[in-house]
């Protein structure tokens, strides 16, 4: 693990207890009156916050249940985050207590809004599930729905299918590809533990983790990349993430959409490097998408790929950077699938 949150429910005691305690620990190393237990504990401390950046935060409960985690950077004072909870009407008689329920606080939207506005990275809870904001399963809501889940506020999802073979995801829903959901929406997922060590269903601390591509481990850096639209730095992680999941064949199996196409060459002759750019083009002036060069949309068939990916991609950039007006910033990767080298094209919202 190299990132993890703290998000009790409606509560950041438990961060705040951590902060606390190594701050008596540093205090009294200073002064010499450490124990031999004491000094272990320190040392161990110092030991994980040198590999993982904690992240301050909470998992609030909006009204009618909803649950909307709010992650923060880690130099934001305590008495702001309770300041935050008390703001979204969390009860103060609440605040250290870590209760699911805690009465009426703020509504979904106003809870996306006062956390952003704070700073906070704002993502909903297990969206596609109990409590979740997709609100899968009610036979009513579709407005409420849209706006719950494509507010500008909200950074992601946090669902419970991200790694999913099946055709129809929550990932795949929300994939910009629906008129009412024009909003293609980063989705993570987390473990959702409430214990070290899992037991049956209940997942340990980092038993169901996301595996997120950033310049640096910084919340600066987390919460730029969901404020970006590269959605080709997001995947579920494994630990055989490499073998285990295949982004190619995960795209194939939804296959071609409005946001999401494929072409196996890239031939001038017959027009086939023309077609990639005209969908360039398409995808730029919608909302986005992204082009998978050297395989066919058919499952069926294996991926014919990509021989000399690095000149095939430069020839690319060429030709986007020639007939693309005005310029157009695309994000080029070479991804391996089945054995073979498949280029990705991600074109952002022009």
């Amino acid at each position: 693990m190299d990132i993890i949150a703290f998000t009790d429910h409606n509560t950041v005691a438990s961060y705040s207890a951590m902060k606390q305690e190594i701050s008596d620990l540093q205090r009294w190393e200073a002064s010499g009156r450490l124990r031999a237990d004491e000094k272990e504990r320190l040392k161990e401390y110092r030991r994980l916050l040198g590999k993982i950046l904690v992240l301050p935060g909470f998992e609030l409960t909006a009204t009618f249940g909803f649950h909307i985690l709010g992650i923060f950077d880690p130099d934001t004072p305590i008495r702001s985050l309770e300041h935050l909870l008390l703001t979204l009407n969390v009860p103060f008689e609440s605040l250290d207590s870590g209760e699911t329920e805690v009465g009426a606080t703020s509504d979904v939207l106003t809870a996306y809004h006062t956390i952003a506005e704070e700073g906070g990275l704002v993502i909903a809870a297990h969206a596609n599930s109990t409590h979740g904001v997709a609100m899968f399963g009610f036979d009513f809501g579709g407005q409420t729905r849209i706006a719950y889940t494509q507010d500008p506020d909200l950074h992601a999802l946090e669902v419970t299918d991200l790694g999913s073979n099946r055709r129809r995801t929550t990932a795949s829903f929300f994939n910009g590809s629906k008129p009412q959901y024009p909003r293609r929406m980063f989705c993570i997922q987390g473990s959702d533990s409430h214990r070290i060590q899992g037991k049956g269903k209940d997942l340990g601390v980092g038993e169901r983790a996301t595996e997120v591509l950033l310049p640096e481990k910084s919340f600066k850096a987390l919460k730029a990349l969901f404020l970006g639209n590269d959605f080709t730095r997001v995947r579920p992680y494994s630990r055989t993430a490499a073998e285990s999941y295949d982004p190619v064949e995960a795209a194939r199996n939804q296959g071609p959409t409005i946001v999401q196409s494929f072409h196996e060459q890239m031939t001038r002759q017959g027009g086939r490097l023309h077609a990639i750019m005209r969908d360039v083009v398409a995808f730029a002036n919608t909302n986005g998408g992204t082009i998978f060069v050297g395989v066919s949309a058919n499952r069926r068939v294996s991926p014919r790929g990509i021989e000399n990916p690095e000149q095939t991609i430069a020839e690319l950039r060429g030709e986007i950077e020639n007939l693309v007006t005005p310029p157009l910033e695309v994000n080029l990767q070479v991804l391996k699938s089945k054995g073979k080298n498949i280029i990705r094209i991600a074109v952002p919202k022009g």
